[in-house]
Protein backbone atom coordinates (compact mmCIF):
# COMPACT_ATOMS: atom_id res chain seq x y z
CA UNK A 1 0.00 0.00 0.00
CA UNK A 2 2.78 2.40 0.93
CA UNK A 3 4.48 1.75 -2.42
CA UNK A 4 1.26 2.47 -4.28
CA UNK A 5 0.71 5.71 -2.42
CA UNK A 6 4.25 6.88 -3.03
CA UNK A 7 3.98 5.97 -6.70
CA UNK A 8 0.80 7.99 -6.98
CA UNK A 9 2.55 10.86 -5.21
CA UNK A 10 4.91 11.33 -8.13
CA UNK A 11 5.56 14.92 -7.25
CA UNK A 12 9.32 14.70 -6.88
CA UNK A 13 9.81 16.60 -10.12
CA UNK A 14 7.65 19.37 -8.72
CA UNK A 15 10.22 19.89 -6.00
CA UNK A 16 13.22 20.10 -8.27
CA UNK A 17 12.66 23.60 -9.65
CA UNK A 18 13.81 26.75 -7.92
CA UNK A 19 12.05 30.10 -7.45
CA UNK A 20 14.43 31.82 -9.88
CA UNK A 21 13.56 29.23 -12.49
CA UNK A 22 9.89 29.81 -11.83
CA UNK A 23 10.33 33.47 -12.65
CA UNK A 24 11.96 32.63 -15.96
CA UNK A 25 9.37 30.29 -17.37
CA UNK A 26 5.63 29.83 -17.51
CA UNK A 27 4.45 26.47 -16.28
CA UNK A 28 2.07 24.47 -18.42
CA UNK A 29 -1.04 23.36 -16.54
CA UNK A 30 -2.44 19.90 -17.09
CA UNK A 31 -5.63 18.16 -16.05
CA UNK A 32 -4.18 14.68 -16.23
CA UNK A 33 -4.37 12.54 -13.11
CA UNK A 34 -1.26 11.24 -11.37
CA UNK A 35 -2.02 7.72 -12.50
CA UNK A 36 -1.39 8.73 -16.12
CA UNK A 37 1.12 11.50 -15.51
CA UNK A 38 4.53 11.12 -17.16
CA UNK A 39 7.70 13.10 -16.57
CA UNK A 40 7.73 14.44 -20.11
CA UNK A 41 9.72 17.61 -19.48
CA UNK A 42 10.73 20.12 -16.83
CA UNK A 43 8.06 22.51 -18.09
CA UNK A 44 5.17 20.04 -17.96
CA UNK A 45 4.77 19.27 -14.26
CA UNK A 46 1.38 17.58 -14.55
CA UNK A 47 -1.20 17.80 -11.78
CA UNK A 48 -2.73 15.94 -8.92
CA UNK A 49 -5.79 15.27 -11.04
CA UNK A 50 -7.64 18.45 -10.08
CA UNK A 51 -6.24 21.06 -12.45
CA UNK A 52 -3.17 21.92 -10.40
CA UNK A 53 -2.31 25.62 -10.18
CA UNK A 54 1.19 27.04 -9.76
CA UNK A 55 2.79 30.24 -8.49
CA UNK A 56 -0.45 31.70 -7.15
CA UNK A 57 0.92 32.95 -3.83
CA UNK A 58 4.69 32.99 -4.48
CA UNK A 59 7.15 31.68 -7.09
CA UNK A 60 7.18 27.91 -6.85
CA UNK A 61 3.88 27.61 -4.97
CA UNK A 62 1.89 24.47 -5.73
CA UNK A 63 -1.76 24.77 -4.76
CA UNK A 64 -3.12 21.66 -3.03
CA UNK A 65 -6.36 20.77 -1.30
CA UNK A 66 -6.59 19.55 2.29
CA UNK A 67 -7.05 16.00 1.00
CA UNK A 68 -3.99 16.27 -1.23
CA UNK A 69 -1.93 17.59 1.67
CA UNK A 70 -3.05 14.65 3.79
CA UNK A 71 -2.07 12.24 1.05
CA UNK A 72 1.27 14.00 0.63
CA UNK A 73 1.93 13.89 4.35
CA UNK A 74 1.12 10.17 4.57
CA UNK A 75 3.12 9.17 1.51
CA UNK A 76 6.13 11.32 2.35
CA UNK A 77 6.23 10.06 5.93
CA UNK A 78 6.38 6.45 4.71
CA UNK A 79 9.07 7.36 2.19
CA UNK A 80 11.13 9.11 4.88
CA UNK A 81 11.05 6.03 7.06
CA UNK A 82 12.15 3.86 4.16
CA UNK A 83 14.89 6.23 3.03
CA UNK A 84 15.80 9.11 5.39
CA UNK A 85 18.02 10.65 2.69
CA UNK A 86 15.02 11.56 0.52
CA UNK A 87 15.14 15.29 1.14
CA UNK A 88 12.25 15.87 -1.27
CA UNK A 89 10.02 13.72 0.91
CA UNK A 90 11.32 15.35 4.09
CA UNK A 91 10.47 18.76 2.67
CA UNK A 92 6.98 17.69 1.62
CA UNK A 93 6.33 16.23 5.07
CA UNK A 94 7.56 19.39 6.75
CA UNK A 95 5.37 21.66 4.67
CA UNK A 96 2.18 19.62 4.78
CA UNK A 97 2.29 19.10 8.54
CA UNK A 98 4.02 22.28 9.69
CA UNK A 99 1.66 25.32 9.49
CA UNK A 100 0.65 25.35 13.17
CA UNK A 101 4.25 25.07 14.39
CA UNK A 102 5.44 27.56 11.78
CA UNK A 103 2.91 30.12 13.00
CA UNK A 104 4.27 29.67 16.52
CA UNK A 105 7.82 30.14 15.26
CA UNK A 106 6.75 33.24 13.32
CA UNK A 107 5.12 34.65 16.46
CA UNK A 108 8.27 34.08 18.51
CA UNK A 109 10.40 35.74 15.85
CA UNK A 110 8.10 38.75 15.63
CA UNK A 111 8.30 39.14 19.42
CA UNK A 112 12.11 39.28 19.37
CA UNK A 113 14.03 42.28 17.93
CA UNK A 114 16.60 40.12 16.14
CA UNK A 115 13.99 37.64 14.98
CA UNK A 116 11.81 40.46 13.66
CA UNK A 117 14.80 41.89 11.79
CA UNK A 118 15.34 38.50 10.15
CA UNK A 119 11.71 38.38 9.02
CA UNK A 120 11.90 41.92 7.67
CA UNK A 121 15.19 41.51 5.80
CA UNK A 122 14.69 37.85 4.84
CA UNK A 123 18.38 36.95 4.47
CA UNK A 124 19.20 33.82 2.49
CA UNK A 125 22.03 31.38 3.12
CA UNK A 126 23.43 30.28 -0.23
CA UNK A 127 26.57 30.76 -2.28
CA UNK A 128 25.20 34.01 -3.72
CA UNK A 129 24.89 35.62 -0.29
CA UNK A 130 27.58 33.82 1.73
CA UNK A 131 31.20 33.82 0.59
CA UNK A 132 32.06 30.23 1.47
CA UNK A 133 35.66 30.69 0.34
CA UNK A 134 36.00 33.59 2.76
CA UNK A 135 34.71 31.43 5.60
CA UNK A 136 37.50 28.99 4.79
CA UNK A 137 40.09 31.72 5.42
CA UNK A 138 38.81 32.54 8.91
CA UNK A 139 40.86 31.45 11.95
CA UNK A 140 40.30 28.00 13.35
CA UNK A 141 37.71 27.97 16.10
CA UNK A 142 35.53 30.68 14.61
CA UNK A 143 31.89 29.95 13.85
CA UNK A 144 32.39 30.64 10.14
CA UNK A 145 35.41 28.36 9.89
CA UNK A 146 33.60 25.54 11.73
CA UNK A 147 30.67 25.90 9.33
CA UNK A 148 33.12 25.80 6.41
CA UNK A 149 34.63 22.60 7.81
CA UNK A 150 31.15 21.09 8.11
CA UNK A 151 30.40 21.86 4.46
CA UNK A 152 33.83 20.86 3.16
CA UNK A 153 34.18 17.64 5.17
CA UNK A 154 30.80 16.36 4.02
CA UNK A 155 30.74 17.70 0.47
CA UNK A 156 27.73 19.93 1.21
CA UNK A 157 26.66 23.20 -0.36
CA UNK A 158 24.35 25.89 1.07
CA UNK A 159 22.59 25.81 -2.30
CA UNK A 160 21.27 22.30 -1.68
CA UNK A 161 18.30 23.41 0.41
CA UNK A 162 15.05 23.04 -1.49
CA UNK A 163 12.57 25.88 -1.97
CA UNK A 164 9.14 25.83 -0.34
CA UNK A 165 6.24 24.63 -2.49
CA UNK A 166 3.19 23.44 -0.54
CA UNK A 167 2.62 26.11 2.13
CA UNK A 168 -0.40 28.32 1.48
CA UNK A 169 0.48 31.12 3.90
CA UNK A 170 3.10 33.47 2.36
CA UNK A 171 4.13 34.66 5.84
CA UNK A 172 5.26 31.14 6.71
CA UNK A 173 7.18 30.42 3.50
CA UNK A 174 10.29 32.29 4.60
CA UNK A 175 10.11 30.82 8.12
CA UNK A 176 10.27 27.31 6.68
CA UNK A 177 13.06 28.24 4.26
CA UNK A 178 15.03 29.90 7.05
CA UNK A 179 14.72 26.77 9.18
CA UNK A 180 16.03 24.62 6.33
CA UNK A 181 18.95 26.91 5.59
CA UNK A 182 19.89 27.07 9.28
CA UNK A 183 19.85 23.29 9.76
CA UNK A 184 23.55 22.89 8.97
CA UNK A 185 24.32 25.80 11.28
CA UNK A 186 22.56 23.93 14.09
CA UNK A 187 24.79 20.94 13.33
CA UNK A 188 27.81 23.22 13.53
CA UNK A 189 26.82 24.82 16.84
CA UNK A 190 25.97 21.48 18.40
CA UNK A 191 29.10 19.82 17.05
CA UNK A 192 27.18 16.95 15.49
CA UNK A 193 28.11 15.30 12.17
CA UNK A 194 25.43 14.47 9.56
CA UNK A 195 25.40 10.73 10.23
CA UNK A 196 22.28 8.95 11.45
CA UNK A 197 23.03 9.41 15.16
CA UNK A 198 23.98 13.04 14.60
CA UNK A 199 20.83 13.73 12.61
CA UNK A 200 18.60 12.12 15.24
CA UNK A 201 20.20 14.20 17.99
CA UNK A 202 19.83 17.43 16.01
CA UNK A 203 16.23 16.52 15.17
CA UNK A 204 15.47 16.17 18.88
CA UNK A 205 16.98 19.61 19.44
CA UNK A 206 14.90 21.07 16.59
CA UNK A 207 11.75 19.26 17.71
CA UNK A 208 11.95 20.79 21.18
CA UNK A 209 12.78 24.25 19.87
CA UNK A 210 10.39 24.45 16.90
CA UNK A 211 7.65 21.90 17.54
CA UNK A 212 7.65 20.97 13.85
CA UNK A 213 5.88 17.60 13.38
CA UNK A 214 8.49 16.58 10.81
CA UNK A 215 11.24 17.01 13.40
CA UNK A 216 9.24 15.15 16.03
CA UNK A 217 8.60 12.27 13.64
CA UNK A 218 12.28 12.04 12.69
CA UNK A 219 13.34 12.22 16.33
CA UNK A 220 10.97 9.41 17.34
CA UNK A 221 11.48 7.01 14.46
CA UNK A 222 15.05 7.81 13.41
CA UNK A 223 16.59 5.78 16.26
CA UNK A 224 15.03 2.64 14.78
CA UNK A 225 17.71 2.79 12.09
CA UNK A 226 20.61 2.95 14.53
CA UNK A 227 22.88 -0.02 15.10
CA UNK A 228 23.37 -1.49 18.61
CA UNK A 229 26.44 0.58 19.47
CA UNK A 230 24.99 3.93 18.50
CA UNK A 231 21.55 3.11 19.87
CA UNK A 232 23.19 2.60 23.27
CA UNK A 233 25.08 5.91 22.94
CA UNK A 234 21.86 7.61 21.86
CA UNK A 235 19.90 6.37 24.87
CA UNK A 236 22.66 6.89 27.43
CA UNK A 237 24.10 10.21 26.21
CA UNK A 238 22.70 12.04 23.22
CA UNK A 239 18.94 11.89 23.80
CA UNK A 240 19.03 13.57 27.18
CA UNK A 241 21.72 16.00 26.06
CA UNK A 242 19.79 17.11 22.95
CA UNK A 243 16.59 17.74 24.89
CA UNK A 244 18.42 19.51 27.70
CA UNK A 245 20.41 21.69 25.33
CA UNK A 246 17.31 22.65 23.33
CA UNK A 247 15.38 23.66 26.43
CA UNK A 248 18.12 25.77 27.98
CA UNK A 249 19.46 27.51 24.86
CA UNK A 250 18.09 30.63 23.25
CA UNK A 251 15.57 30.20 20.47
CA UNK A 252 17.96 29.74 17.55
CA UNK A 253 15.48 30.83 14.89
CA UNK A 254 15.93 34.32 16.36
CA UNK A 255 19.68 34.34 15.74
CA UNK A 256 21.06 36.29 12.77
CA UNK A 257 23.82 33.75 12.19
CA UNK A 258 25.32 35.62 9.26
CA UNK A 259 26.50 38.34 11.64
CA UNK A 260 28.55 35.91 13.71
CA UNK A 261 30.92 34.27 11.23
CA UNK A 262 34.01 35.83 12.83
CA UNK A 263 32.97 35.00 16.39
CA UNK A 264 34.75 32.32 18.41
CA UNK A 265 32.35 29.38 18.39
CA UNK A 266 32.86 28.61 22.07
CA UNK A 267 32.05 32.21 22.95
CA UNK A 268 28.97 32.12 20.71
CA UNK A 269 27.79 28.90 22.32
CA UNK A 270 28.10 30.46 25.78
CA UNK A 271 26.19 33.54 24.65
CA UNK A 272 23.39 31.40 23.20
CA UNK A 273 23.56 28.95 26.11
CA UNK A 274 24.07 26.09 23.67
CA UNK A 275 25.64 23.02 25.23
CA UNK A 276 27.86 21.23 22.67
CA UNK A 277 27.85 17.47 22.32
CA UNK A 278 29.35 15.88 25.48
CA UNK A 279 31.05 13.16 23.42
CA UNK A 280 32.09 14.22 19.91
CA UNK A 281 31.08 11.80 17.15
CA UNK A 282 33.26 10.63 14.31
CA UNK A 283 32.50 12.41 11.06
CA UNK A 284 31.11 9.42 9.24
CA UNK A 285 27.70 9.32 7.61
CA UNK A 286 26.73 5.67 8.02
CA UNK A 287 25.98 4.55 11.56
CA UNK A 288 23.23 2.08 10.74
CA UNK A 289 25.27 -1.01 11.54
CA UNK A 290 27.23 0.17 14.56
Amino acid sequence: MATTVIRKLNYCRLLQFRPDQALKRKFKLSSRSLSTQTAASDEDHGSFGLGQKYDQLYPGHISTTAFQKTLLAFGSSIACLINPERDDMICALGETTGPVALRSIHKKMMADPEGRQILEEKPLINTSTVDVNYLGTLPEGTFGKEYWHFLDDNGFSPDARRPVNFLDDPDLVYVMLRYRQCHDLFHTLLGMPPNMLGEVAVKWFEAVQTGLPMCITAALFGPLRLGPKHRKMYLNIYLRWAIRSARQSKFLMNIYFEKHWERDISELRRELNVEPAPVPLKKRKNTLTE
